[in-house]
Order: structure tokens, then sequence, then C-alpha cells
């Protein structure tokens, strides 16, 4: 690979690819569910297919799985590529210059985080049963909706502010299968132990205060997360009870 050409962490590039997939599957099967059992505001002339809402619900859980890993690639691997904390301010001093298109990307990208959490979580709060026997005014079926709708939106403001900052050059970096010697899959498992023993020698106090000094983004879609699987967990023992 030509060092002219930019180069692309073939981590990020596994967890991202992975991550859109079923993000997509997720959001495709969603319009689908939608169009089966609602449809008040347009439908389209797809087939009803009364086992989607599954369909959607397990594309959905494989994001809520994988989506963790690229948060936590994301704020610290991939931390300069996400919007820093007095970016904002900068936007009206630096509007039409190089500079101005990077900031815009780097707030696409979190924004895009954002939105798949608050779809991710919205989704959690959900009950597969609501569709099927045609209950549609749930709040959280509501905020789902719109949680679909903010995600196109910020896909493609995502797709559209990377390739305005990189090109095409950018995005072929994003597919290709090539790697650098240094990112060899051969090489992550020391890593990860590497990762590990330094855990291990960090006191509670130590990692307590690790934590302490995330971003309150990072922190809050890690909570975000978190609660979405307790509020679920605490829904399905409670309806065996």
């Amino acid at each position: 690979m030509k060092s002219t050409q930019p180069y692309q962490p073939l981590l990020l590039r596994i967890l991202h690819g992975v991550t859109a997939l079923f993000l997509v599957m997720a959001l495709l099967s969603a319009f689908w569910t939608y169009n089966t059992y609602d449809g008040r505001w347009g439908t389209l002339p797809l087939p009803k297919y009364e086992e989607i809402e599954g369909v959607h619900g397990t594309f959905g859980l494989y994001t809520l799985l994988i989506f963790p890993a690229l948060v936590l690639y994301s704020f610290h691997r991939g931390q300069q590529r996400l919007m820093a904390p007095d970016e904002a301010l900068k936007l009206t001093a630096q509007v039409g210059r190089p500079i101005w298109w990077h900031i815009l990307s780097r707030m696409t990208n979190t924004a895009t985080l954002l939105a798949l959490t608050f779809a991710l979580f919205s989704g959690k709060m959900m009950d597969d049963q609501w569709l099927p026997q045609g209950e549609l005014d749930h709040f959280w079926y509501y905020v789902h909706l719109i949680s679909w709708g903010v995600m196109v939106v910020a896909i493609a403001l995502h797709l559209l502010m990377n390739a305005k900052v990189g090109g095409i050059p950018f995005l072929r970096s994003m597919l290709t299968s090539k790697f650098r010697p240094q990112d060899s899959p051969k090489l992550w498992k020391n890593h990860i132990k590497f990762w590990w023993s330094n855990f291990k020698l960090n006191s509670w106090t130590d990692r307590g205060r690790a934590i302490a000094q995330r971003s309150k983004l990072e922190l809050s879609i890690w909570a975000s997360l978190i609660a979405a699987w307790i509020i679920s967990l605490g829904k399905e023992l409670w309806s065996l009870i």
C-alpha cells in the first residue's frame, strides 16, 4: 500500500464494517416491520412478513453486542476522529476553511455514535409483542420510530462528511483488506495479554480514577447501554413472576 494513500487501522475497519452491516440490516428490517404492522405515515409495496419483527430484533441484538467494542475503540484509540469538547466553539471562526470540514466530520462521527445509542436504548425498552398484537400507541414505540429517522439522517451525514473530507481514497481505505505489519491479527493476542497484565496491576482506586477521567460523552453512552441491559433483564424477570 502506497504511503500517500490514507490508511485505516484494521481493527477499526473490522468493528466499523461489522457494526455497519448489522445496523443497515436492522434499519431495513425496522422499516419492513413498520410497513407490516403500522404504516400510518405511508407504506411501500413490500410483502407482509409477520416474522419480520423477530428478524429486526435479531439484527438489533447483533448490533448491540458489537457496538460496545466500537465505542471502546472510538473513545480510546480512535479519539482523534471524534469531536473535542471545545471544537463546537471553533466552527464560527473557521467557516469555509479546511479545518471547518474536519470539525464537522468529527461532529458527525460523534453524532452517529449518539444516534445509535439512542436507537439501541429505545429498542431495548420495547416489547416484541406490541406490534403483532396491534399495540401501536406505546411511548417507547414512538421513541424508537424517531430514533430510526435520526439514525438514517446521522448515517447520511456521516458518509457525506467523510467523503467531503477524505474523498474516494478515504472511502476505499475503509474497504481494503490490506493492513500494515503492526496491525496484524497475529499480534492481537499479545496486546490483550499486555492490557490484562496492566489492568491487574492497577488497584480499584486507580481504575475508578481512570473511569472518572473519561469524557462525559463516553460515560453517558456506557451508562445508556448498561441501563438498557439492566432494564431489559428486569422486565424479563418481572414477566416470569
